[in-house]
């Protein structure tokens, strides 16, 4: 084999040496040297191999003129063919292991795009194996339309919108070389912009029934639409969310060319106007009332953030406090093209350890739909803890005489604390109590009858959470602004002066101290304390003197 391979060599080398050297077909072997038999191979010094396809239209017709440019490894120029009547192309002379793009194109036709890399072997020799072919390659013709009604939410033409429609496959290439054979897809992009009447027109795109033809098992004929959301005012938030879809050429082909198009709502439409976002619980969601989520501190303004524009004009806000005996100062702002609103209580309205009432009521700009809701919130910040302490205690004048001025047997007697406080109990027995320091039956003895301190029973305390104001007058009794929502933690509790048949001294009220004994739970085994709004128990006695005369309602003449 070693003197075979040298005889097969030797006259090449030869030859290679002299002055005389050619090599006019390129394939790196000096012209007259016969090629080497199956067993020796020679490797040129410098590589060739050749890119060559054919272009058809999409009904297998070759399609002739058509421009073919190809782009090798980083160069900056392509070269450029057209194809001849059968629709052949080639290009020689491609250095192996290059990089190649090809671009085709043809006036009337889609543009197609494919990559693909010439052999390292290419012009070994005695096989050549250095083509890569691309074909057939197929062109789809461009000389269809497809028109889109855009219509608003509210029913009006969606003028000046832009959109984008994708066609495919607008053609096909089988790229295939001695390493792998693929199938390339391409696709037509074009943009259009909606007229006064709402019109999309989109032209120089394959027909429907190209399209529909062209399709195969893997690849469907489509047309894709992307619309962008509409801005109309330019005020960053859009009136109408963008829109896709995607259509078959098939029932393109079935239907027709036109398409209607009812834009969506800027949130999902089947959903009513709602409060997704608020620094006060309870407007995002009526079963979230604890306080310290519902809690503004003095001066700061509650947020709205709805799901869907809200009409400008159509926000109602009213504000009280717990008593909801008058209306209290508010202003209110939309912002965010309706979707956001600001509502800011007057100069000093707001103060901690206060519970406040809201109304509020709000049209979609969308779909027309009504949102009303009440809740409540309270003063303070939820970092800094207020000690709660007895504000005020006020007796209730009963009608039955003797009506006078002084704390008699069966009247009611409110504790107003300093801020809402919550009973872990329902009244009766299982409570705290009231105490009072003075002697109840004129005795002379404190401690030996119920409610006096010392002894082991004291008032019962109930919570009274106010549903409106205190009553005046028997004929038309005073209304909340309008109806509140309770929160189950308030300012105000009660509890009924009496012995239950022992009657107890009249007092004047002017002198007179009590004891809320919270430490009493404790030593009567009741689980439980009374919280403040901050969450804090309160587990200390809490201790007024003098308590405030509330009129009897009076029965105007």
């Amino acid at each position: 084999m070693k003197k075979h391979l040298v005889m097969a060599v030797v006259p090449f080398l030869a030859l290679g040496c002299g002055d005389d050297f050619k090599d006019e077909n390129g394939d790196g072997i000096a012209d007259g040297i016969r090629e080497p038999d199956s067993v020796t191979v020679v490797t040129p010094a410098t590589p060739k191999g050749t890119v060559s396809g054919q272009v058809l239209s999409t009904d297998l017709k070759a399609l002739s003129e058509a421009t073919v440019e190809v782009t090798i490894g980083s160069s900056a120029d392509p070269l450029s063919a057209t194809t001849d009547a059968k629709g052949n192309f080639e290009f020689k002379d491609v250095p192996a292991g290059s990089q190649v793009l090809l671009t085709f194109t043809k006036t009337g036709y889609a543009t197609l795009r494919a990559s693909s890399t010439i052999p390292s072997s290419a012009g070994n020799v005695p096989i050549n194996n250095a083509n890569v072919s691309f074909g057939p390659v197929t062109l789809t013709r461009l000389d269809g339309s497809l028109r889109f009604l855009l219509v608003t939410p509210q029913g009006r033409p969606a003028a000046n919108v832009r959109a984008t429609l994708e066609a495919s496959p607008a053609g096909t290439i089988i790229l295939s070389n001695t390493d792998n054979t693929t199938r390339v897809m391409s696709t037509v992009v074009v943009e259009a912009t909606s007229d006064d009447q709402g019109v999309l027109n989109f032209q120089g795109i394959p027909t429907a029934q190209e399209l529909a033809r062209y399709s195969t098992p893997g690849q469907l004929g489509t047309y894709k639409l992307w619309v962008s959301a509409v801005d109309s005012n330019s005020d960053g938030v859009p009136e109408t969310n963008g829109y896709v879809d995607s259509y078959s050429a098939s029932s393109v082909v079935a239907s027709g060319t036109t398409r209607l198009i009812t834009l969506p709502y800027s949130q999902v439409s089947n959903l009513p106007l709602n409060v997704e976002g608020s620094n006060v619980a309870m407007l995002r969601g009526a079963s979230d009332s604890h306080p310290l989520r519902n809690m503004v501190r003095s001066g700061e303004p509650i947020y709205l953030y709805f799901n869907q524009p809200v009409q400008q004009s159509s926000l109602l806000v009213r504000l009280t406090d717990e008593y909801a005996k008058e209306s209290l100062p508010v202003t209110v702002a939309l912002g965010n093209g309706g979707y956001t609103a600001t509502i800011t209580p007057g100069n000093g309205v707001v103060q901690t350890g206060k519970e406040y009432n809201l109304d509020l009521r709000a049209v979609s700009a969308e779909n027309g739909d009504l949102y009303s809701t009440r809740g409540f919130f309270f003063g303070g910040e939820p970092g800094s803890i207020s000690p709660v302490t007895i504000a005020e205690a006020r007796y209730q004048e009963s009608l039955v005489p003797p009506n006078v001025q002084n704390l008699n047997d069966g009247e009611r007697v409110y504790i107003n604390f300093s801020a809402p406080v919550w009973s872990p109990f329902e009244g009766g027995f299982e409570s705290a109590e009231v105490f009072f320091t003075t002697d109840l039956n004129g005795d002379s003895i404190q401690g030996n009858v119920r409610g006096e301190q010392g002894n082991a029973r004291g008032f019962p305390l109930i919570r009274d959470e106010p549903a409106g104001p205190y009553v005046t007058r028997t004929d038309r009794p005073e209304l909340p602004v309008f109806p509140i929502t309770g929160s189950l933690y308030s300012t105000r509790y009660s509890f009924i002066y009496t012995s239950g048949g022992i009657p107890y001294s009249t007092l004047a009220p002017n002198g007179v101290s009590l004891v809320v004994a919270f430490s009493s739970l404790g030593r009567r085994g009741l689980i439980g304390n009374y919280e403040s709004i901050w969450g804090q128990p309160i587990t200390a006695d809490l201790t007024v003197t003098g308590i405030a005369i509330q009129p009897a309602p009076v029965t105007p003449p």
